[in-house]
């Protein structure tokens, strides 16, 4: 691998680094060979260049608002898109009683069928989109109302 010369209280020694695996080393010297342990942590330096960004700083805009216990009761439910695709078949119509976790649609996305479904129980006030429609991520798609 790597020659070097020493000079060490005045002497000199060649030193060849045969091979290095973990923390052991083969090295060669003034032609005897021995298997030196290494204490010292190794500084390897990456060839990839790394991208540094500064740090983001959240502003009061990125906390979302507040929102009810899970189990509290609430308002007018909206049902928003997770993600763009199309309306492939709509499973309740408009009065509707659901309860919480029923689906209310299935949503065509990437060649995937996804169920959505409502996070709350309660009455279908009114449906924003109709079978076949394209949406697009955060797109509303139902209002639940309370019963």
């Amino acid at each position: 691998m790597k020659k070097y010369q020493f000079t060490i209280h005045g002497n000199r020694y060649e030193v060849q680094i045969e091979s290095l695996e973990d923390d052991i080393a083969r090295v060669n010297v003034n032609g005897t060979d021995y298997e030196v342990e290494i204490h010292e942590e190794k500084k390897k330096s990456s060839k990839t260049p790394r991208l540094v960004r500064p740090a983001a700083v959240p502003t009061a805009s990125d906390k979302p608002g507040r929102t009810a216990p899970p189990d509290a009761a609430k308002g007018t439910g909206k049902v928003v898109s997770p993600l763009p695709g199309s309306v492939l078949e709509l499973k309740v119509k408009e009065g509707d009683s659901v309860d919480r976790g029923q689906v209310l649609m299935i949503l065509e996305a990437m060649k995937m069928e996804n169920e959505i479904r409502t996070d709350m129980a309660g009455v279908i006030r009114k449906l924003h989109v109709s079978q076949g429609d394209s949406v697009l991520e955060g797109a509303l798609l139902v209002e639940v109302g309370s019963e």
